[in-house]
C-alpha cells in the first residue's frame, strides 16, 4: 500500500513538472513580444500552444499495477481464511477440538494414512499444516512478484521525472537569463 502512495505521489509530481514546463512556454513566449517587435510579430503569426492538461503530456493516469493490486487482494483473502482456520486466531466453539478437521479428512482420505487412529490423526494434521505453509508461501510469492513489477514501473516514471526535471531546469536558467538581459 504504501508502494502505490509513493507511485502516486510520483505522478503528481511529474504533472507538476509538466504543468511547470507549460508555464515556461508561456513565459518565453511573453519575453519574446517584450524583447522586440519582431518577437511579437512572430508570436501573433505563430499558433499559441494549446493548453493541453498535463496528463496528456505523454504521462497517463496512475494506476497501481494490477499484478500488485491482484496479489494484495489474495493475500487478504487467504490471510483473513488463515485466521478462521487457526485454532489461537479463530473464536472456539465448544463442539470444536485439535483433530475434529483431521477426522474430516481422514474420511475423504483413508488410504493414503496409517491405521493407528492416533498417528493419522497427527499425519493429516501435519499435511494440514504443511498446505497452510504451502499456501502463505504462495501469497508471499505473489506479493514479491506485484512489488517487483510496481517498483519496476516506477523506476520508469521517476528516469521520465528525472529527464523532465534536467530539461526544465535548463529552461529555467535560459529564460532567466533572458530575462536578466532585459
Amino acid at each position: 500500500q504504501e508502494l502505490v502512495r509513493q507511485g502516486e505521489a510520483l505522478k503528481r509530481a511529474e504533472q507538476m513538472v509538466d504543468k511547470m514546463d507549460q508555464d515556461l512556454k508561456t513565459s518565453q513566449r511573453h519575453i519574446n513580444s517584450i524583447k522586440s517587435v519582431w518577437g511579437g510579430l512572430v508570436n501573433y503569426f505563430k499558433a499559441k500552444p494549446p493548453e493541453s492538461k498535463p496528463e496528456q503530456n505523454g504521462t497517463p493516469e496512475y494506476y497501481a499495477n494490477s499484478r500488485l493490486k491482484e496479489a494484495m487482494m489474495s493475500s487478504k483473502e487467504q490471510e483473513s481464511k488463515y485466521q478462521e482456520s487457526h485454532p489461537n486466531l479463530r473464536k472456539l466453539d465448544n463442539s470444536d477440538n485439535d483433530f475434529s478437521r483431521a477426522d474430516l479428512v481422514s474420511s475423504m482420505q483413508t488410504d493414503s494414512y496409517p491405521k493407528n487412529q492416533q498417528l493419522r490423526a497427527y499425519h493429516q494434521k501435519i499435511d494440514n499444516n504443511l498446505d497452510e505453509m504451502s499456501s502463505g508461501l504462495s501469497r508471499l510469492k505473489n506479493l514479491a512478484l506485484g512489488l517487483q513489477t510496481e517498483i519496476d514501473e516506477q523506476d520508469d516514471m521517476l528516469d521520465r521525472l528525472t529527464k523532465k526535471v534536467e530539461t526544465l531546469d535548463v529552461n529555467i536558467k535560459s529564460t532567466d537569463k533572458k530575462v536578466r538581459q532585459l
